[in-house]
């Protein structure tokens, strides 16, 4: 972020194709510590369960994978996919619709492997 950007605090366009691409950009080649599945309860909270463990972040064609536990665990269109970084920077959250399982809309939190 420029120094322009910060003093007048112009925010990012995150509903457009350009900052989808550079944030898949951004992910590609990434390690994964482990993923997560965020799911709604029947008493409206949230649920978070582990489904893959060492992984990495694949751009590939027009796609974002989401590879772990040697499985493809999540397949999301870069164009349509909602991505956002944790704001601790250890991870980010990947919406959209999952080309893997059938077009169903899935919340995913991929954890990246911390490096010194």
């Amino acid at each position: 972020m420029s120094l322009f950007d910060r003093l007048f605090r112009r925010e990012k366009k995150e509903n457009t194709v350009a900052f989808r691409r550079e944030m898949a950009k951004r992910l590609d080649g990434k390690h994964l510590r482990y993923v997560t599945e965020r799911t709604e309860t029947a008493d409206g909270g949230s649920d978070e369960t582990v489904i893959g463990r060492e992984g990495a972040l694949i751009v590939k064609e027009d796609a974002l994978l989401v590879y772990a536990s040697a499985d493809v665990l999540m397949r999301l269109k870069i164009d349509e996919m909602t991505a956002s970084e944790l704001l601790s920077g250890d991870g980010v959250v990947l919406q959209g619709e999952d080309l893997e399982h059938e077009g169903e809309t899935r919340c995913v939190i991929a954890y990246y492997t911390y490096y010194r």
